[in-house]
């Protein structure tokens, strides 16, 4: 066994969503334990700012901009890894859309389609063209950022959920496809987190408070506690895991 678990050193690490928010303390994370990291999301800016960030820590890392919502862009991004590196070990796939807040029955067709393109069609094929990727090599390890939201749906948050409970269904269907490819496949359930794309939910007190109800530990996590999870789930310390999906969430869905 390997003195250090959590050594990624030689690994090549992409992050989607990672210019703020969970996608931001993963890349950071990931790069710390070694990994190069390529920071993803639709706005080379933000991404670029994040690279340098890490870079400027001794990391290393790059930016390379991309909209999962967009096939073309998926395909232009795997082909810019392919050039670069000629593999990948390590997905973690965060970017996520949720455009509408409101009762289920009024979500209209625009809000339905940018939620699926994103959070399900975006996932299946960066998982897949993943896979591909590492068949060619010696494995890897993937892992989805669902939401508890998946498991018990969120109040005005109809489709969003739908979209989270569906990524968990494709995380077990690829791990399952998978395993004896050496690629691992798991799920983060981020709870309550204190970002930008959930401040519809953290900055309206009577949300918040009936949100603190369910959750014993009684407090919004930062974005750094989910972080280590993903850490666990590409590194040697989780070598026989795959198809699990790990809450982090303050003991939300025990209540």
């Amino acid at each position: 066994m390997r003195n250090n678990l959590f050594d990624l050193e030689g690994k090549v690490a992409l992050v989607t969503g990672a210019s703020r928010g969970i996608g931001e303390s993963i890349a950071r994370t990931l790069a710390a334990h070694g990994a190069h990291v390529i920071v993803s999301s639709r706005k080379l800016e933000g991404c670029e700012a994040v690279a340098a960030s890490i870079r400027e820590a001794g990391g290393s890392a790059e930016a390379i901009a991309c909209h999962i919502g967009d096939m073309e862009q998926i395909e232009g991004l795997w082909g810019q890894v392919q050039e670069r590196h000629g593999k990948v070990d390590i997905l973690v796939n965060n970017a996520a859309a949720n455009p509408y807040f409101g009762p289920v029955e009024d979500t209209d067709l625009s809000a339905f389609q940018k939620t699926v393109d994103v959070n399900i069609r975006g996932y299946f094929f960066m998982c897949a063209r993943a896979a591909q990727m590492m068949k060619r090599q010696d494995g890897g390890a993937i892992v989805n950022v669902a939401s508890v939201n998946g498991v018990n749906p969120g109040h005005y948050q109809g489709i969003y959920s739908v979209t989270k409970a569906a990524v968990i269904s494709m995380t077990k269907s690829f791990a399952m496809e998978l395993g004896q490819q050496n690629i691992r496949v798991n799920a983060l359930l981020p709870g309550l987190t204190d970002t930008k794309f959930a401040s519809a939910l953290t900055t309206n007190d009577a949300i918040k408070q009936k949100a603190m109800a369910h959750i014993p530990m009684k407090r919004v996590a930062d974005p750094d506690e989910m972080a280590g999870t993903v850490l666990y789930l590409v590194s040697g310390a989780s070598s026989y895991t795959t198809g699990a999906c790990i809450n982090a969430d303050g003991g939300y869905l025990t209540v």
